[in-house]
């Protein structure tokens, strides 16, 4: 069985327990730190015996002519415990976060070519935009 928490600036130990495979690189102390103690910064886990097995992380933000809308940037699932629900129960819990924070709605992005990705976002309510969407990316260098 798994809990979900939604983790707080003193949760940075179970942050700092996670699952191998849970993110794409070893969580770093400091950005968590940091991520954790910015109001604005959410993440939702999943817990096995406080080790993070699943995660999700979003940012609500605030626009001059917006109201505000919760940007859900990744969501992960370690291998051994993916087909059991896990995302399914973090995503809902990071819709109540959105929610209880007034965004008027929730976005996330992913390529069409991920079968369990889209899986995940329609079962939890998800709609495909009907916009024709381009992802520009930046390299910021120094």
């Amino acid at each position: 069985m798994f809990a979900i928490k939604t983790l707080a600036p003193t949760d940075l130990s179970l942050l700092l327990n996670a699952a191998e495979d849970v993110f794409d690189n070893p969580v770093d102390e400091s950005f968590a730190r940091e991520f954790l103690a910015d109001p604005r910064h959410h993440i939702v886990v999943a817990l096995v015996d406080n080790v993070v097995i699943g995660f999700a992380s979003a940012v609500h933000y605030v626009h001059p002519d917006k109201p505000p809308e919760l940007w859900i940037n990744e969501v992960g699932v370690a291998a051994s415990h993916q087909s059991k629900g896990i995302g399914k129960a973090i995503m809902k819990e990071m819709l109540n976060v959105g929610k209880k924070l007034g965004c008027v709605n929730a976005w996330v992005l992913t390529d069409k070519s991920n079968t369990a990705a889209n899986g995940l976002y329609k079962s939890v309510g998800g709609t495909i935009s009907e916009e024709d969407t381009v992802m520009y990316e930046f390299e910021a260098k120094s």
